[in-house]
């Protein structure tokens, strides 16, 4: 019943593409599939790039900007997709032939259309137009590529971080003589100062979605899985190890950090944003994407949140590593497209990897060593305060079904706090959940 549900859904919802994507036409419409949210109200007439924040706000521009310039005639229609529905919705368009012309996509996702035939190659492509590929940061061209073949634009490396409120970790005397915040170097340190940020200040000390959606603090447990030398997942994508002694050392810190009342278990992800916002919260765990918005906020005077900065999550166990993956730009693979809207569609990626720089804005890590090492790169607020990211970064293997590792997580380690289930058993749930989903990959 439910799957047929869920394929209603899907079947509703690639109609109603169908009708948004075929509206007025234009000399070379191309359809462009994307989350990051939608603000046409704030940001639908900017084509100043600079002028916008945020992701949504930068992509937004882009696309005005590129819609106003372009001279071939081509016009990007942009189609919004909900983050938690955005990879079925995605696949639902090759049963139903409203394949978009552009997408994005996570590196952790990819292998799960390139290696089904699903994207169009682009190395000799991008060669074409010019994109210098060997501009790339490795590990970028790497998450791009499966085999010989460029399969994505990638567009930046993104990873968790601090979002640090700075007023109250004075209030709680978390502050170094250099003006930094004080942070946790091992687990005992991290509840320990915890406890001490709580009774000096009476608000929550780490703010985080901690429902079940987003999985925030899943990949807090892959961060210290791999922070004592564990991979979560084998290279080759058949194995897991999560019910280990390592595993259970990360799931009963992050069990503590709620049991201990240092996180307000009931947060879900915009709640998480607001509570930090408006102060209740000393440290945020989320994500690059988050600088540009939190320190516009801050600056502007009118959110409780006044001294903001940013820091490398913490390294608590033995080893440097902290949570990654990659935003990319992909062209799905459609047979029927015509010329006019493939060379349309190059144009836009064209566009976009020219304007990297822009995206890097929102907080993101660029992928284009060429704007790494560019002034206004090292300019932009904060980037000094999380540089060491880029070396700790860490990822799940490239492997088809990673979502579905991810997803397989989420409910049973969030269920430590929601309904109080012992770290142990969570720990044997998850590994039995993730092993029926490898079973797939054998």
């Amino acid at each position: 019943m439910h799957k047929t549900k869920t394929l209603q859904r899907l079947a509703l919802a690639t109609t109603l593409m169908t009708t948004l994507w075929g509206g007025a036409a234009h000399a070379v419409d191309i359809s462009f599939f994307r989350f990051f949210g939608d603000c046409k109200t704030e940001y639908g007439e900017v084509t100043d790039v600079s002028k916008a924040n945020g992701e949504c706000g930068i992509i937004t521009a882009l696309t005005n900007k590129f819609n106003a310039e372009n001279t071939i005639g081509a016009k990007v229609v942009t189609q919004t997709v909900d983050w938690g529905a955005y990879y079925d919705l995605l696949t639902a368009t090759y049963s139903t032939g409203n394949i978009p012309d552009v997408a994005v996509m996570h590196a952790s996702v990819m292998p799960n259309f390139s290696d089904r035939d699903l994207l169009t190659p682009l190395s000799k492509s991008m060669a074409d137009l010019g994109i210098d590929t060997k501009d790339f940061v490795p590990a970028a061209l790497k998450n791009a590529s499966s085999g010989d073949e460029v399969y994505a634009l990638p567009y930046d490396l993104h990873a968790l971080l601090l979002h640090v409120n700075m007023d109250l970790m004075k209030q709680a005397g978390l502050v170094n003589a250099d003006g930094s915040p004080v942070l946790p170097k091992s687990p005992e340190e991290l509840l320990a100062q915890g406890k001490q940020f709580k009774e000096k200040t009476g608000k929550y000390y780490i703010g985080s979605e901690a429902q079940s959606a987003e999985g925030m603090m899943v990949r807090v447990f892959d961060t210290f899985q791999w922070q004592q030398g564990v991979d979560v997942i084998s290279g080759d994508g058949k194995t897991a190890s999560i019910n280990t002694a390592e595993g259970l050392n990360a799931a009963k810190l992050v069990s503590s950090i709620f049991s201990e009342g240092l996180a307000n278990a009931a947060l879900d992800y915009p709640g998480s944003e607001q509570a930090f916002l408006n102060g209740e919260t000393g440290i945020l765990i989320n994500g690059t994407w988050g600088v540009d918005n939190y320190d516009t906020q801050a600056k502007s005077g009118k959110v409780a949140l006044k001294d903001y900065r940013v820091a490398n999550f913490p390294q608590v166990y033995a080893k440097p590593a902290v949570w990654a993956d990659s935003h990319m730009w992909v062209i799905p693979k459609d047979d029927s497209r015509s010329e006019e809207k493939t060379q349309a569609a190059l144009a836009f990626l064209k566009f976009l990897n020219d304007n990297n720089f822009q995206w890097s804005r929102t907080g993101h890590l660029s992928v284009r060593q060429s704007v790494l090492n560019s002034d206004e790169f090292k300019a932009l607020p904060h980037r000094a305060e999380f540089a060491d990211t880029a070396n700790n970064a860490t990822a799940l293997p490239q492997i088809q079904n990673q979502r579905a590792v991810y997803n397989a997580m989420i409910t049973d380690f969030n269920a430590m706090w929601l309904t109080g289930t012992e770290p142990q058993a969570a720990l044997e749930a998850m590994q039995s959940g993730v092993e029926r989903v490898l079973r797939r990959n054998r």
